[in-house]
């Protein structure tokens, strides 16, 4: 599995914005916050917002806020609106007997993907407050 920079600054994107819930947070915080490229973060928090992931509200007082909690939001979520599909498994369909089991242990870790990244959810990764 490849992760993007495009998808990694989502999930970092993302992680800020829920440390900060319910509070909204602007693109320049998070830029700042996670060293990502402002115009970069812009099309990406679009296509959050597009996603159902995140909200926005513009003005002073605006930012970026989650879309719902983030016990409701995994990481596989994220990935998939960053990148779209999680894996992706080509290859021949006309496999020799030697090679016959391949396939079923491309889709078993393309299973073992889809379960770990639908299993964590943004409240998991963000840090309590340190007493």
């Amino acid at each position: 599995m490849h992760i993007s920079a495009r998808t990694d600054y989502a999930v970092r994107a993302m992680l800020v914005i829920a440390d900060a819930h319910p509070r909204l947070v602007k693109a320049a915080e998070i830029a700042t916050a996670q060293q990502i490229p402002v115009k970069f973060l812009t099309t990406i928090l679009v296509d959050l917002r597009r996603g159902g992931l995140v909200s926005s509200l513009r003005g002073s007082n605006g930012g970026y806020g989650l879309a719902r909690p983030p016990e409701r939001i995994s990481v596989g979520d994220i990935l998939r609106v960053a990148d779209g599909a999680l894996t992706t498994v080509g290859g021949r369909t006309d496999h020799p007997a030697v090679t016959r089991g391949l396939r079923e242990m491309w889709r078993s870790l393309d299973t073992a993907i889809t379960d770990v990244v639908d299993s964590v959810m943004l409240a998991h990764l963000v840090a309590p407050p340190s007493e």
